[in-house]
Order: structure tokens, then sequence, then C-alpha cells
């Protein structure tokens, strides 16, 4: 708890830590909101994703049975890992299988964080590089990542800068896009050259045995997509039943993580690639001794981030003044109860004000699970009452615990306290109680609740009927209003910075070529066949096509299985002669979309397109981007910087 206090003040002391926690937590809270606006049943989803999150919990052993043996039918390779050392080991010797010293492209993974995933396998001789922007930069500063969502929102873009120009050569800029740039061609060489691919996981669903990562970047789908070996490491718990169940935590997350509708990129993978193994190594590391004890809920967490941009402490201090992986109000918890009692003293950097169960997407009670953490209602551990406190604190808490739980002495202390306290809010003690030393504590009421509740009621009496006949009115449904499909996904896609053009079938090859002619491009990869589209008029006009990925390509064209209105969102499939890169790697997509394919929410297009038949399947809502340098927006990062939609009528 020293340390901890220690930390607390070096981080409440730098005054460019603080200016970068302001800037995070105003931008987040503020997207946060925003983002709910447009969605009017979202309380009512928050309390569905709740249900969802308990019942996966409950009967975690018979879906992850149901999850393994569907991604096992589907091709993929699954290990069960019951430990950090399990789980290190099995990814150790998937990767010598591979080759013996392997470039692995990462994408973002706090479960890799948790059992010191990157350093075990450098040791072993192993290049490990993330690919997200702020975890990149982090790892370039031999750091570990400062936010759930957002690694290194401590740094300031002159650090960047810095940095970049100390370890990547550059000439020092503060310009941000210059500095996202210079990662995206650092970076575009790892994807194109990785053995090995290593992603987390966002959601495990069970009835199709599909993975699910959510990126703004690209640099998942990258991660996941062109190295020959793929390896997702999972946390067990992180399983939803069916795809409505996903569809459901897809409403919730990005809008609370980041403020969007829906993430840029979402992917669903079920099976591998050609010529790629696809691995899942499923880790428990103490997570089934979580879910059998009173912090169980906390397993419910989907990792957005929102409770620390809402937590007063955090945003005073952020993540590395915790010492822990997962850093916050939720970090606060699933430390003390995956990583040891040694982490229990974070639970006392808490107010306990609730605008951590507030902002949170799945309604966790995490005041509750904190002061659990405090009691000292940790998995099998011999952890005690009051962990981290200091002994005149512990002294003083059970002083008035033995009080408090005298409904007659607490009463008369009370009383006798209230002829003796000064008339003010708190009372200053000395340091050494531990109260003076980093709170205040508050003067006691001056008389007994009941007192107090006894002389209104007296005062009151003349309005007793009218209060106590008080009429009560059901809830009011939301009103879900109706929309033009065609007009909100134009909509949708225009605010994410992409770009629709109307067509017809007959016009769609003249739309084509005349935007290609505006960009000099002479040279594109599309599918194999797309609806309504003749490749032979677009050869016939001098337009080379070709299927094979060529990372010099600047344009790619591909149809779409569907899309989304209410999010602006591209379903886009794999196959054969659909390759995923051509979505992925030119610099512009391009994308061909029938408007009798536009459906109104992201449940109905799931549905409808049967995505489990595919080996993976891309949800596209506009271009990459990324705010890790400042929060400040950087349009195109490892995927596509300009998105254009030709939705086409007939």
């Amino acid at each position: 708890m020293t340390t901890f206090r220690h930390k607390i003040r070096d981080s409440i002391a730098d005054a460019s830590l603080q200016l970068a926690l302001d800037a995070n937590a105003e931008r987040r809270v503020t997207g946060r909101v925003q983002a709910f606006a447009s969605l009017p049943d979202w309380q009512e989803r928050r309390q569905r994703a709740h249900a969802v999150r308990a019942e996966v919990i409950a009967r975690l052993d018979e879906y992850l049975d149901r999850f393994v043996a569907k991604a096992t039918a589907n091709g993929m390779i699954v290990h069960r890992a019951a430990d950090a050392a399990e789980a290190v080991k099995i990814i150790l010797e998937i990767t010598r299988h591979a080759t013996h010293k392997a470039l692995i492209a990462k994408s973002k993974s706090m479960v890799s964080e948790e059992i010191e995933l990157n350093h075990a396998l450098e040791a072993a001789g192993h290049r490990v590089v993330e690919t997200d922007l702020g975890e990149y930069i982090v790892q370039l500063r031999g750091e570990k990542p400062s936010h759930i969502i957002t690694p290194a929102v401590h740094l300031r873009r002159a650090d960047v800068g810095q940095l970049f120009a100390e370890k990547l050569g550059i000439p020092y800029t503060e310009d941000i896009p210059t500095l996202t740039n210079t990662a995206r061609k650092v970076l575009r060489e790892v994807f194109l050259t990785a053995d090995v691919g290593l992603s987390g996981v966002n959601f495990g669903v069970a009835e199709t045995g599909t993975l699910t990562l959510v990126t703004n970047e690209g640099n998942g789908r990258m991660v996941t997509s062109l190295p020959p070996v793929h390896i997702a490491l999972m946390g067990m718990e992180r399983l939803v039943p069916t795809l409505d169940d996903l569809a459901l935590m897809l409403s919730l997350l990005p809008r609370s993580a980041t403020g969007q509708k829906m993430s840029v990129y979402t992917q669903l993978i079920q099976r591998p690639l050609p010529g790629q193994q696809r691995h899942i190594v499923i880790l428990d590391n103490g997570r089934s001794r979580l879910r059998h004890s009173p912090l169980r809920e906390s397993l419910y967490c989907i990792r957005c981030g929102a409770c620390l941009n809402a937590c007063p402490v955090f945003r005073e201090i952020g993540g590395h003044a915790y010492g822990s992986v997962y850093p916050g109000p939720i970090g606060s918890v699933i430390s003390a109860g995956l990583l040891g009692p040694q982490h229990a003293p974070l639970a006392q950097a808490s107010s306990l004000c609730g605008a951590c169960k507030e902002a949170c997407p799945v309604d966790i009670d995490l005041p509750k699970m904190l002061l659990r953490v405090r009691a000292g209602q940790l998995p099998a551990t011999n952890s005690k009452s009051g962990s981290g406190l200091p002994r005149p604190v512990k002294l003083g808490l059970s002083l008035y615990a033995f009080i408090a739980s005298r409904p007659g002495l607490f009463a008369a202390a009370q009383r006798t306290l209230g002829l003796f306290l000064p008339r003010k809010a708190f009372l200053s003690l000395p340091a050494w109680t531990g109260w003076g030393l980093s709170k205040d504590m508050p003067v006691p009421a001056k008389k007994p609740f009941r007192d107090s509740f006894r002389e209104m009621n007296r005062e009151g009496a003349k309005d007793a009927k009218v209060l106590g006949k008080e009429v009560k009115k059901p809830p009011i449904a939301p009103v879900i209003p109706k929309f033009d499909l065609v007009a909100r996904f134009i909509e949708e896609v225009e605010a994410l910075g992409g770009h629709v053009t109307l067509t017809t079938a007959l016009e769609l090859p003249a739309h084509l070529l005349s935007f290609l002619r505006s960009r000099s491009i002479e040279r594109v990869q599309m599918w194999e066949s797309l609806p309504g589209l003749d490749q032979a008029e677009l050869t016939a006009a001098g337009l080379r096509v070709q299927h094979e990925a060529d990372p010099a390509i600047r344009a790619g064209i591909t149809g779409a299985l569907a899309a989304v209105a209410e999010t602006g969102t591209l379903v886009i499939p794999s196959g054969p002669a659909r390759p995923l890169t051509a979505s992925l790697l030119p610099e512009i997509h391009l994308a061909v979309l029938r408007k009798s394919d536009i459906h109104e929410n992201l449940e109905k297009a799931l549905n409808l397109c049967k995505v489990e038949d595919y080996a993976s399947v891309a949800l596209v809502s506009g271009p990459s981007r990324t705010a890790d340098i400042e929060m400040t927006l950087t349009i195109g990062v490892h995927g596509p910087g300009e998105l254009h939609v030709f939705v086409v009528d007939g």
C-alpha cells in the first residue's frame, strides 16, 4: 500500500499526465453519452446483456464444451490452459513448429499482458511486435499499457515525437498524421512477413464456434488473415451463447469503449483460411476460482474501459499507478481476484461514488465488488478484512463495527458525540490515523437518523394522506422510430468518413471507371465475380484487374453480403473468389452493394447472411482510424484510408 501511495502522489504531481488524463476522460465520456443517445432502448439492452453474461458464467462449463466442439469441427485447433505457465508453454510449442525464430505480429490482448507472454516469447528467441498503434508506442518505451482501450493515454504528442525520432530514426515532429503514417509504414512490413499472428478474443460464440475481434485500425484483421499461423488467446469467460447475443454485445461495447456505434472492423472468424493454421488457447488462470467466489460478477466484464473513464480516481492517477495489468475499478477487483491478494489494496482507491456502475454496459455492481475486496472476500485466499489499510484505520473501523452493530449503543454514542463535534463538514485528523494522510473524515450526524425521521414525520403530518398514497405508473417503453433504410445507411457511412454513390447495374462500370481515373489508378485487386458487374467491361476500358494480393495496388473492389443501416456497416465475407485482402491491404476500398441487401440492424443482417457459412466475415464501418495519440482522430492506419460504397438499384 505504501508503494501504491507513492505512485499516486507521483501521478498527481505529473502535470503532463494530468493534461493527458483530463483530455481522455472528457472526450471518452462525452462520446459515450452521444453514442448511446442514438440507442433509445439502451437501458433495456443493458439489462439483457447482464442476463446473458450471468447465464454464461453460471453455465460456463456447458458453454465452453459447446464452443470447443464447434470450433474443433470448424477446423480450428483448441488448447485448454489451466494457468499462465501452461498457456505460455502451449504458445511456445506452436511458434517452435512454425519456425525456430519467429516474427510474431501481435494484436492487442490484455490476457497476453496478464500472463507476460511477450517476455516469454522474446526469451525464446522470437521477435514480438505490437501492431496496435498505442501498444506499439508503449512497447517501444518498454512500458505496460496505461488503459484497457487507449494504451498510450498517459503520453503527449511530444513524447511520441521524441520516441519515434530516437527509435525509428525520423526527424522530430509533433504532427500526429506524420507519426501515424510512420508507424503504418514500419508495421506494414511486419504484417506482410510475419510467421505468426497473435490476437486476443473479444467474444467467442458457443453455437457457431466463432471468434470475434473488434478493432479500429485494421491490425486485428491483418494478424488473423495474413500470417500462415494464427493464435487466438482467449479468457475462458469471453463467451456468448448465440450470434443474436453477439449482436447485442456489439451494440454496447463500441459505444462504451470509444463512443462509436460500431468499431471500424469487427471480424467474425469461423475457420482457418486456405493454407492457414488457426489455434485457440483458452485460459483459466484463476477464473474458475473467481467464478465460485463472491466476486463472480466481475467475470461479466466485456473490457470496454468505460468504468476507467468515469472513475474520479483513475482520472487523476492513470493506469500505471495501479501497478497491475488491469487498472481502474474493474481492475481493482479482477486483479485481486485473479492475480492475488497483494492487489487487494487497489480497492481502497475508490470513492464508491457509483459512477463505474452507472457507466458499465452490462450493469456490473462494481461498488459492491470493491467493498467485497476490501472485506477480504477473495477466491481461495486467506486475505483478511481491510487488506491494505493502515493499522490505526483497521482498529478504528473494528471499533466502529462493534458500536454500529448494536443500535442502542450506536444511538447513545451519536448523541454524545453530537454535543462535542465542530459545526463543519469534515474532521481534521493527524496523518498517522491513515485518514489524515490521504482523505478527510466526514463529521458524523449530530443525532440518530430515527430522531430526524420522527421530526420530519411530525412536520409533514398534514400531507400524510398525499404522501402515503403514491400511484405507481408502469414504465414507458422507449419509442424507436422507423427510418428509410437507404437514406439512413448513406447518412451513417458519410458520418464515418465514407462516401456513397447511388447507381444502377448498367451505370456501375462507368461510375467505377470514372472514380479510378480521377485517382490515376490503372490496376486494382478485385473479387473474381461481383453481382451485376462484368469484369470484361473494366478490362476493355484499359483497367488491369487481378485477384491476388499485392501491397503496391492502391485500390481494392469487393462486394458485400449485406449492410446495416443504423450503423453504416458493410458485411463482407471471405472465400476462394472473395479474398479478404481486397478490402484490407489497398489504401482505397470500393464496395459494391445491392440496395435490397441493406437491413435495419445487425441482428437481421447476421441471421439473413448466415455468416457462419464463411471462414471469416468482416464487418466494416468506415475507413480505418485511430485516436491513440492525444485522443486525436487520424484516418487511415493499417487498413484503407478511404471507403467508397456503390449502392446498386436493380
